[in-house]
C-alpha cells in the first residue's frame, strides 16, 4: 500500500510561511508524502490560512468548494484548515464547510497528523483551537524547503495594538524564544550547509520584552554573526517604536548582517499614526532612517504604506508621500486599506470611498516606482556577489539567465556562466541594467564561488522525494544535529 500523500496552501505572511514548513514535517514525521508537482489532488490537503486581508474567508470558502467533487470522487481524502483564520472562525469553518475534516489554530499546530487520524477513525469533523502557544513552532519537525537559506523564529506573538491589525489577536502576546535555543537552531542550519539566515517575529526587534531587556535583539544579532559559516542573516519585520540605537550599531559592525532592512511606516502623517496607535511620529521615523544611512550608506531599505486608513485627509495623505520622497525606499509594499472584522478600524468614522483610495495608491506608486529606478541606477557599474536563488526569475529559462539576490537583498538577474552553478552557489557579476525591481548583469561572470549551501542543494536533490527537504527541530543543546536537509529565508507585513 502507497503512502498517503498531502499538499499544504498557504496564505499571508512569512510567519505562516515558516507554520507550513513545519506543518509539512509533521505530515512526513506520520508518513505521508508530498504530492508531486502538477499532481491532480492529494490525500490530505492543508490550508494555511491568513485572517489580515478583507474577505479572505470568502476565498477560503471558495477554494475548499471547489475541492468538494474531488473528495467525492477520492475515497478517504481529508481536508483541513489551521492558521490565524481558523483561530478567528473555530466553529464557523465546520458549519460553511462540512465537508472540513479538520480546525486547527495558530498555537496547535503540532496536533495536525493527531487531528487527522481522530478524524479518520471517528469519521467527524475535529475542530481543536487553543488559547495559548503549547509548543514553540521551531521546536517541532520541518520540511524546510530551500537548502540554503532559512527562517529562524526567535518569537511569536505580538504586544502591540494597532487598530488595523488583527494578528496579536490571534498570534497572542509576543512570546521569546531563549537566545541559547535560537543559536542552536542556527548552528544546525548552518551544519546542513544553510548560509543566509532569516530572524523571524511578528515584531522581531522587541525581542527580550519577555526579560526586559531592551539590548537583547542586538546582542542577538551580534551572536548569530558570530555563527562559523553563516554568511548572510537578515531579520523580518522590525518596528519603529523598539529600533534602538543598538541595533544600528550591531548591524554596522557584525560583517555577516546584511545591510538591508525593512522597516514599516504605514502612514507618514502623525495624525493617521496616532488613530493606527503606531507609537511614533514622522520625525522619529526619517531619524530612525537618517541614523542607519549615516552608518551603513549602502544600506536598502524597504517598507509597508497603508493608502486610505478611515478619516485620512488629502493632506495626511501628502504627508506620507513626504516621507517616500525623504526616505528613498528601495522597494516599499503598498496596500489599499481594506476592513479587518474584529479590528478596531473596521468601526471607525471617516472610511474613504473606494476612487479616493484608488486614485491615491496609484500616486503613491508612481512615486514609489520612480525612487526605487532611480536607486537601482545607482547600482549601474557596481560589483556584487550574488546568491544564487532558485525559482526568483520565471524568465529564466527563456533568457537563459540566472537570478539571486545581492547583499542587500535586491533582485539580480545575470548571465548564466559557462560552469556549472547551483542554487546557493556565490557568482560575482557586474550590473550592467536597473529596471525598477530589479537589476541585470549582462556580461559574464567575473567569477563563481562553490559553497556548502551548493553541495546541500545537491544533496537535497539527489535524494529520495519523501525525504529532500525534511529536517528535524531545534535539538536539545549538546545533542547531535538533525541528519537531514534544510531552509528558505524571510514577518509580518502588517506590522
Amino acid at each position: 500500500m502507497s503512502a498517503r500523500t498531502y499538499e499544504v496552501r498557504t496564505y499571508g505572511c512569512q510567519m505562516n510561511v515558516h507554520d507550513s514548513e513545519r506543518l509539512s514535517g509533521l505530515l512526513e514525521g506520520a508518513g505521508y508524502v508530498r504530492a508531486p508537482e502538477g499532481a491532480d489532488g492529494a490525500d490530505v490537503v492543508v490550508f494555511n490560512t491568513c485572517a489580515v486581508r478583507e474577505n479572505a474567508d470568502n476565498r477560503l470558502y471558495g477554494n475548499l468548494g471547489q475541492l468538494v467533487p474531488k473528495k467525492a470522487a477520492r475515497p478517504g481524502m481529508q481536508i483541513a484548515v489551521g492558521g490565524c483564520l481558523a483561530q478567528k472562525d473555530r466553529d464557523t469553518i465546520v458549519k460553511r464547510a462540512p465537508w472540513v475534516d479538520v480546525v486547527f489554530g495558530t498555537h496547535n499546530i503540532g496536533q495536525l497528523p493527531v487531528l487527522l487520524e481522530r478524524a479518520r477513525i471517528a469519521e467527524e469533523a475535529q475542530v481543536e483551537i487553543v488559547e495559548s502557544l503549547e509548543t514553540f513552532p521551531s521546536t517541532l519537525p520541518s520540511r524546510r524547503e530551500s537548502a540554503y537559506a532559512a527562517w529562524v523564529a526567535i518569537s511569536v506573538g505580538c504586544n502591540n495594538t494597532c487598530t488595523f491589525c488583527i494578528v496579536p489577536a490571534l498570534r497572542g502576546k509576543e512570546k521569546d524564544r531563549r537566545p541559547g535555543d535560537v543559536l542552536a537552531e542556527v548552528e544546525a542550519l548552518v551544519a546542513e550547509g544553510v548560509i543566509e539566515v532569516t530572524l523571524l517575529g511578528q515584531n522581531v526587534n522587541a525581542y527580550g520584552s519577555d526579560i526586559g531587556d531592551r539590548e537583547a535583539f542586538g546582542k542577538l544579532l551580534r551572536a548569530t554573526g558570530g555563527v562559523e559559516g553563516l554568511e548572510r542573516i537578515r531579520f523580518t519585520s522590525p518596528h519603529p517604536r523598539d529600533f534602538t540605537d543598538d541595533v544600528i550599531a550591531a548591524m554596522a559592525a557584525t560583517p555577516n548582517v546584511m545591510h538591508q532592512l525593512h522597516m514599516p511606516l504605514q502612514s507618514g502623517s502623525d495624525r493617521v499614526l496616532k488613530a493606527m496607535r503606531r507609537s511614533y511620529r514622522q520625525d522619529r521615523y526619517l531619524g530612525i532612517i537618517e541614523k542607519v544611512r549615516a552608518a551603513m550608506p549602502d544600506a536598502a531599505i524597504t517598507t509597508d504604506i497603508i493608502v486610505g486608513f478611515p478619516g485620512e485627509t488629502e493632506e495626511d495623505f501628502e504627508q506620507t508621500l513626504h516621507v517616500v520622497r525623504e526616505a528613498r525606499f528601495a522597494q516599499a509594499f503598498t496596500f489599499q486599506y481594506s476592513k479587518r472584522p474584529g479590528t478596531p478600524a473596521a468601526e471607525m468614522d471617516g472610511q474613504i470611498p473606494k476612487a479616493v483610495v484608488q486614485q491615491r495608491y496609484e500616486r503613491l506608486v508612481a512615486l514609489q516606482e520612480e525612487i526605487s529606478w532611480e536607486e537601482n541606477k545607482k547600482q549601474v557599474g557596481r560589483t556584487l556577489e550574488v546568491l544564487v536563488a532558485e525559482g526568483e526569475g520565471r524568465k529564466d529559462d527563456a533568457t537563459r539567465r540566472l537570478s539571486g539576490r545581492a547583499p542587500d537583498n535586491r533582485l539580480v538577474h545575470f548571465e548564466r556562466p559557462e560552469e556549472p552553478v547551483r542554487p546557493g552557489d556565490m557568482v560575482t557579476v557586474e550590473v550592467t541594467y536597473a529596471a525598477p525591481h530589479h537589476l541585470l548583469a549582462e556580461r559574464p561572470a567575473l567569477g563563481v564561488r562553490r559553497t556548502r549551501a551548493g553541495d546541500a542543494w545537491e544533496r537535497r536533490n539527489a535524494a529520495p522525494p519523501n525525504q529532500a527537504g525534511v529536517m528535524l527541530g531545534l535539538p536539545t543543546i549538546g545533542a547531535p544535529a538533525p541528519s537531514a536537509q534544510p531552509a528558505l529565508a524571510g514577518g509580518c507585513s502588517v506590522d
